[in-house]
């Protein structure tokens, strides 16, 4: 068995590209212009210059793992090992690009049910190997990196074989599904019993219904629908220790609540394998607006306004004058002066855009819920942009991931990361971080763009996610990124100023950090947990846990 197509997404987001993936002209000319960027392309190396090395899976481990799940599910091939070596960051995506080492596992098992992957759990704890969760693939902050710890090899589990509907009880509202599941096959899954799930990342069309649990996910409607851990019921668990399960009602005062335990803990204390999820009626009606404020500070406000005044649109996304102005220039540059000129027009000198959508399953209560928030928003005087942005951030939502191929294709160092912190911070916050990378990444010939949004927002306060935009170190471009995201990790930490993931998980990249936010109490408080279920630590070695 080979599932070659996989081994091809690890050296981007699709395989094929698609027309999102093709940067258009007057974008490359407005990167040039903006950034310092030069003409030099850097495609996509050729597998041949990846180092794969032999499989050091034994002999004894490879059969036993064959008796589990049949021989020919378990894969030792090169291009097998190869795609899934590492998730979807933009140092994953370089390494399969040929610059610096790939961690690729020894062998990809793809068992068939719960109870093979309890049974997969068992041999890897009874032959001290490393196991590694692997659903969609999409980490980018190394959760799903096949490190070995000090173990002599190490497996990559892939879920892609549990891909059920298990159960749908539609007077509670709750469906059981399978942790492989991908989260497009979970809608079309639910939208046949008119139910939905409601949960969209930009991560949607490949993350599963395992690793939103993993990892403690955050979808763009959550503002809405809630986040992942909102939506959860009930976990069942595979561990060295046996199989787990929790959740049996929809409140308990039986101790603390333990689903939120596995919950976020990203593999390292059992893996995931299937998940009752709360569901809600599948929305009939749908209605995506853009608005613009003027200047960050009043954009903020607004939101802060809306998420306290409890009218949040289902989606509520703002971006800063940075992020509107890629978004204004990818769209077209001939749209660029055309809005600008609009704009100034009605006193909008720093432009922020609002988007704001609202689904539901009525015209009449769309139409009271719509009022109610343009109701508080119109203190803060925006200009609306109508139902054309709107739908045009809709159609577009999951393209990013695409563009940062094409940016990559063209010699961009571009990524993303994310926090989160109160409201009498945020601006703080993005200032401090804004700082600490537009410093790391700024050198003769390379200006960066650091461009923000707030993704989420709550009554407390937000999140905010940066993308940043800046002409590849081809001397050093692992280093470029790394120092910058420390240089940012640092100032999120520093007090700290706010989270060090709202919703990308720990992982590699953060596990640093941890000990800063939950203190040394809190990781000893993980470690003893992960002993309990993991005593020898075979479970997603050097991930959450150290």
């Amino acid at each position: 068995m080979t599932n070659n197509s996989d081994h091809l997404v690890r050296r981007g987001w699709t395989p094929d590209g698609g027309q999102d993936a093709i940067l258009p002209p007057h974008a490359t000319r407005w990167l040039a212009s903006r950034t310092g960027l030069d003409a030099r392309p850097t495609p996509v190396a050729p597998d041949s210059v990846l180092t794969v090395p032999e499989s050091a899976l034994s002999e004894q481990a490879r059969k036993a793992l064959g008796q589990v799940v049949g021989e020919r599910h378990v894969l030792t091939g090169r291009d097998d090992r190869l795609g899934r070596a590492g998730g979807l960051s933009y140092l994953d995506l370089l390494r399969h690009r040929g610059s610096g080492p790939l961690a690729v596992p020894d062998a990809v098992v793809v068992p068939e049910d719960p109870a093979q992957v309890q049974q997969v759990v068992e041999v890897c704890a009874a032959n001290d190997i490393g196991l590694v969760p692997f659903g969609g693939g999409t980490s980018v902050v190394g959760g799903v990196t096949a490190l070995r710890g000090d173990k002599a090899a190490v497996v990559v589990l892939d879920l892609m074989r549990l891909d059920k509907l298990v159960s749908v009880d539609p007077v509670s509202r709750l469906a059981v599904l399978q942790a492989g599941v991908v989260a497009p096959a979970a809608e079309r899954l639910l939208a046949a019993h008119g139910l939905t799930l409601g949960h969209v990342p930009q991560s949607f069309e490949r993350a599963t219904i395992g690793g939103f649990a993993a990892t403690r996910s955050s979808g763009q409607a959550s503002s809405g629908y809630g986040r992942f851990e909102d939506m959860v019921e009930g976990v069942r668990v595979a561990t060295p220790r046996g199989e787990w399960r929790l959740g049996v009602s929809p409140a308990s005062a039986a101790g603390p609540d333990l689903r939120q335990l596995v919950v976020g803990s990203e593999g390292a204390f059992g893996v995931i394998t299937e998940v009752t999820v709360r569901v809600r009626e599948l929305p009939t009606v749908r209605r995506y607006e853009g608005f613009v404020l003027d200047g960050w500070e009043a954009g903020a406000a607004a939101v802060r306004e809306l998420a306290q005044a409890r009218v949040l649109g289902d989606v509520t996304r703002l971006s800063d004058p940075q992020e509107t102005e890629v978004a204004f220039t990818m769209s077209g540059g001939w749209k660029t002066a055309v809005v600008r000129k609009y704009l100034r027009a009605r006193g909008i000198l720093e432009p922020c855009l609002l988007i704001l959508g609202w689904e539901t399953t009525s015209t009449e209560e769309l139409a009271l819920r719509r009022r109610a928030t343009l109701r508080v928003l119109r203190r803060q005087r925006p200009v609306s942009l109508g139902t054309a942005a709107g739908e045009s951030w809709r159609h577009g939502r999951f393209a990013g991931p695409r563009q940062r191929d094409a940016l990559m294709d063209k010699g961009v160092c571009v990524e993303t990361l994310e926090t989160a912190t109160y409201w009498s911070s945020l601006a703080t916050l993005r200032t401090e971080v804004r700082a600490a990378l537009i410093g790391s990444l700024s050198a003769p010939g390379r200006t960066p763009i650091v461009a923000c949004h707030i993704s989420h927002a709550y009554e407390t306060g937000a999140s905010l996610y940066f993308t940043t935009i800046v002409p590849r170190d081809l001397d050093d471009p692992e280093g470029q990124w790394q120092r910058a995201k420390a240089a940012a990790c640092e100032a999120i930490s520093d007090g700290p100023l706010g989270t060090i993931s709202h919703h990308h998980a720990v992982g590699v990249d953060h596990a640093p950090y941890l000990a800063r936010e939950i203190g040394d109490l809190g990781t000893e408080v993980l470690a003893a947990v992960k002993h309990t279920l993991d005593p020898d630590g075979v479970l997603n070695p050097g991930k959450l846990v150290r």
